[in-house]
Parts: structure tokens; C-alpha cells; sequence
């Protein structure tokens, strides 16, 4: 009997461990310029109403730019075309301002201070980092990226947000603990 009671409290316990590296709940990335450099970290935590994005970054241009999830955790540098598209697992129009989009990595445009500088929370509603179509955690990973210019919320493929300047690869092993 006092064994089989074990099994009921470890065996749960076990499994829900397992569950939470298979699919973290927060992660921590490093977002690096296009020289390699570290910007700062970005904190991805699962909430109820999507993903939300802490971002703690200085070293970036001054002024408006483009933030998107893309389509694959690879940040090679200078350029960071690795990363691929911005992540669309619905096949939507892009922007936020779109009336059929948008898509799953579209986020709101990033404003950074004069010095550099940029910390805040944004939300990210139609990502997840638990299972699932919309998760960030696909069988290749996927990115975080800046650009140099604004996203204009509306233009095909990508805002017309230039290039790529900031990038952070997401995986399950950036597990924050």
C-alpha cells in the first residue's frame, strides 16, 4: 500500500517535470547586433494572453525599429537572414494594422532612447510557448529580430523595416530556471 501511495505522489510530480523542460514557461535570450555584441536579454514568460516579451537592451540606434519573432532559431550573423520569415503559422497578411492580418510575429515598433537604450514589456498574443501550431518552440527554433527602421504595419512581406540588426534564437534549452 505505501508503495503503490509513492507512486501516486512521485509519478505525477515526475511527469509534470518533464512536461516543464519539454515546454518552459519563461526563457531568458540574448539579443546580439549583427558584430556579435550583446544588447541585452529578452525574458519570454508564457501568460494567459500570449507571450509576454521583457526586453532590457542598449547599444541599439536611436529612434523607431521593427520587432518580429521569425521562423527559425538560427541568428547568423551579419545579416541574420537565417531566421527566415517572420513567424506565420496561420498564413496571414502582416501588420498589425493589416484587416486580414497578422502575423503570429508581428509586435508592436520598438522606441529607443537617445542614449541607446530600451526596456519594456510587450505582448505578444497569437505566440505560446506551450504546445501547439502557434509556439515558439518549433522543430527549428525561432528568433527574435530588430530591424533598423519602423514597421509600418501594413506593407507586405514585413513592414518595409529594412534590415535586419538585432537578433536572440529561441530554444527549449534557454530554459530560464
Amino acid at each position: 500500500m505505501q508503495k503503490n501511495l509513492l507512486l501516486y505522489i512521485v509519478l505525477p510530480a515526475f511527469l509534470l517535470g518533464a512536461c516543464a523542460i519539454e515546454n518552459p514557461k519563461k526563457i531568458e535570450i540574448n539579443m546580439k547586433n549583427e558584430t556579435g555584441d550583446s544588447l541585452g536579454m529578452v525574458i519570454l514568460q508564457e501568460r494567459a494572453d500570449g507571450v509576454e516579451v521583457d526586453l532590457d537592451l542598449e547599444g541599439l540606434p536611436p529612434g523607431e525599429h521593427g520587432i518580429h519573432f521569425h521562423e527559425k532559431g538560427s541568428c547568423k550573423r551579419p545579416d541574420f537572414v537565417s531566421a527566415g520569415n517572420h513567424f506565420n503559422p496561420e498564413d496571414k497578411m502582416h501588420g498589425l494594422l493589416h484587416p486580414e492580418g497578422a502575423h503570429a510575429g508581428d509586435l508592436p515598433n520598438l522606441i529607443v532612447e537617445d542614449d541607446g537604450t530600451f526596456k519594456a514589456k510587450l505582448m505578444a498574443p497569437l505566440v505560446t510557448m506551450t504546445k501547439g501550431k502557434a509556439s515558439l518552440f518549433t522543430k527549428d527554433g525561432t528568433s527574435l529580430i530588430i530591424t533598423e527602421n519602423k514597421d509600418d504595419g501594413m506593407t507586405q512581406p514585413a513592414g518595409d523595416s529594412g534590415l535586419r540588426i538585432a537578433c536572440a534564437e529561441i530554444a527549449k534549452e534557454k530554459q530560464k530556471k
